[in-house]
């Protein structure tokens, strides 16, 4: 009889790093192209095929972020030629801070030149492509392979939001929450091999910030892992890091150093005994309407722009011709939660932003730690998510980041109980229920 839980594994890569030497993102205090490279950058898929023959695919990134209209045009294209539906397509991002900068990701934060807006807008329009070739190859190199699944530890990332009696500031904050789970799937090839090796942390890629591509500590990890483990591909996705660090940082040194931690980490999980992952696997996603807070009036922003602030006046200059379109600004923003349960138990959830590590704890204090991986940075990164804690905290996640993505803020207080509410839901729980 044939197993119901059987499943196909492909991979696929691509190499993304540009070709010429162009602006970075990640840091505002960026005033230069970059110049060079420390290694590639890579975007990588993980083909999964159930028995049902539904292909789900869980696409790995070293950019910042993968903006909204980009995430859109990847899915209708794999949809429209391969029919994945969109549910079935998690795109997520390392969020290296440094990689390049995106025409829609963080646009006000950099001051450069026509020339550099240009390489930009070339990038921009070329890495859809790029993705959708690496998933392709994913889907044509199906094969039987077992999945499995585990836990492991790596403690690297520190809370960065340091308590003062001026307020919160962005500096290591000893008691602050933290995760240092490392979710590990892992595919074997009939023959015993490992063909994929599929990891997760919460932390910021933000070891680096010179003007050197790079994927910072989850890129060196990945390069490790494939130079240990013959044949393998390693992908990595971005935790609930928003609000934490690696710590100490500064030095291609200590970005190898948590590389090789992360890597060490992932590797005792595969090497030891871990849980079969079975399907089918049944796909949610979904987009909520998630509330800002009350937005600037007209004159209010032809304030701003003369504001002595540069980024409060790109902000300004950006959102007017919005407002006078509209007769008004967008009050909600269409933010994206996606879903994978596995027949056996386990789950990917995959949010949208760069979630604060709050969201993490909460997930797996709702549904369980050992059988979940919460993914951020996933499907479309426009702001920081701050939990109701950071919110009312408020600095840099709760408020002051908003700008930075040409956003007003901060958000609504909602935000937190709309987006765990949602996640029940898609659950099938109300959100005082026990899973």
């Amino acid at each position: 009889m044939a197993d119901s839980g059987a499943l196909e594994v492909g991979v696929g890569r691509a190499v993304i790093t540009p070709k010429k030497n162009m602006w970075m993102s990640g840091y505002a205090s960026r005033d230069k192209p970059s110049d060079g490279k420390v290694h590639d950058l890579f975007a990588k898929a993980l083909a999964i095929k159930d028995s049902d023959g539904n292909i789900s695919v869980l696409l790995g990134s070293d950019v910042i972020g993968l903006p909204r209209e980009m995430s859109q045009q990847i899915g209708k294209t794999l949809e429209e030629k391969h029919g994945i539906p969109r549910e079935r397509l998690m795109l997520t991002a390392s969020h290296t801070h440094s990689g390049p900068a995106f025409r829609d990701n963080l646009r006000t934060m950099y001051k450069m030149d026509d020339g550099q807006w240009a390489l930009v807008e070339e990038y921009t329009r070329e890495l859809p492509n790029q993705l959708v070739n690496a998933i392709e190859q994913a889907v044509a190199n199906l094969e039987p392979c077992k999945l499995y699944w585990g836990i492991g530890e790596a403690g690297f990332a520190k809370n960065r939001r340091k308590y003062t009696l001026g307020g919160v500031t962005n500096d290591y904050n000893p008691i602050g929450p933290v995760d240092h789970d490392v979710p590990v799937l892992k595919a074997v090839r009939p023959d015993g091999s490992i063909k994929a090796l599929a990891f997760g942390y919460a932390c910021h890629n933000t070891t680096l910030s010179f003007y050197k591509f790079n994927g910072d500590y989850a890129g060196f990890a990945q390069e490790y892992l494939e130079a240990d483990i013959e044949g393998v591909t390693a992908l990595y996705s971005a935790g609930c890091g928003g609000d934490q660090n690696p710590l100490p940082r500064r030095s291609v040194e200590l970005a190898m150093k948590y590389g090789r931690e992360l890597a060490d980490a992932v590797r005792a999980v595969a090497d030891d005994e871990m849980t079969e992952v079975k399907g089918p696997i049944q796909t949610l996603y979904r987009e909520i309407d998630l509330p800002l807070s009350e937005p600037p009036t007209r004159d209010e922003l032809v304030k701003q722009t003369q504001s002595d602030n540069r980024y409060i006046r790109a902000r300004a200059e950006a959102l007017l011709p919005k407002f006078d379109e509209k007769g008004g600004l967008d009050t909600t923003y269409p933010y994206p939660i996606q879903i994978w349960d596995f027949a056996s138990g386990q789950r990917i959830t995959a949010l949208g932003g760069e979630v604060v590590v709050d969201y993490s704890i909460l997930l797996k204090h709702h549904f369980g730690a050992e059988n979940q991986w919460v993914i951020g940075y996933a499907n479309d990164v426009m702001a920081y998510i701050p939990s109701l804690r950071v919110l009312k905290e408020g600095g840099y996640e709760g408020k002051d980041s908003m700008v930075y993505y040409g956003m007003y803020g901060p958000w609504d207080p909602r935000i937190e109980s709309m987006i765990i509410g949602t996640v029940h839901d898609m659950s099938g729980k109300e959100l005082n229920e026990k899973p």
